[in-house]
């Protein structure tokens, strides 16, 4: 059963990231954070740390709901409060389980939420790992009956060199990018981890060359 985002949590949280990040980190965004009124829209962000999280939040002033994987919802307080702040449980082993998930993410979507997926599902450090597509694949499925297309924001994380306490970050928000229907899964994700890569200026792993060079 989901646990609403609550508005106050999610602002509190936000304010203290601000303020903590803001003493480690010298935060740079490229690109357009603010999303208006318009909706649904998905965010699919470049992932490294846990620390990519909270920044994507800090990036984007609309309220954003974050699909995370179960393990983090695995205590009461814990789960409870992550979902307050907006967080979606995801069991990747289990696909009945993914189906509830992605239930919820339908009826988010229908009041036009914005969902932040991150489609290398795992930290990849360095480099751009493969784009999971099945998300994408039931987004876009969905899409067809919403009969509105559907924007797919990839955004690009760049941690740079440590000068004193405090870390370089760019956050480069890239433009929006649209498929057709769920048969477009595939060449979708091959394009939004193409501009992550872009983006962040890290190359993508060698699987992901050797999959494009066989086609």
């Amino acid at each position: 059963m989901l646990i609403k985002r609550h508005p106050f949590i999610y602002t509190v949280t936000k304010r203290i990231a601000h303020l903590v990040f803001s003493f480690f980190y010298k935060i740079q965004i490229e690109g357009k954070g603010s999303l208006g009124d318009q909706g649904p829209v998905v965010i699919l962000p470049k992932h490294q740390y846990w620390t990519d999280i909270p920044l994507v939040g800090l990036a984007f002033h609309p309220q954003l709901y974050f699909v995370a994987k179960k393990e983090l919802f695995r205590y009461p307080l814990l789960r409870h409060y992550i979902s307050l702040g907006g967080g979606i449980p995801v069991d990747r082993e289990k696909s009945i389980r993914t189906l509830d998930s992605f239930k919820t993410l339908i009826t988010l979507l229908k009041a036009n939420e914005r969902i932040v997926i991150f489609p290398e599902g795992t930290y990849f450090r360095n480099r751009v790992g493969s784009g999971k597509s099945r998300l994408l694949q039931m987004i876009l499925k969905f899409q067809e009956e919403l009969k509105q297309k559907i924007p797919f924001i990839p955004v690009g994380i760049r941690y740079g060199e440590k000068k004193g306490w405090r870390r370089r970050v760019e956050i480069c928000i890239g433009s929006p990018l649209f498929g057709g229907g769920e048969s477009d899964a595939a060449a979708l994700t091959e394009k939004v981890m193409e501009e992550i890569s872009r983006l962040c200026r890290l190359p993508q792993s060698i699987a992901n060359c050797r999959l494009r060079n066989s086609e």
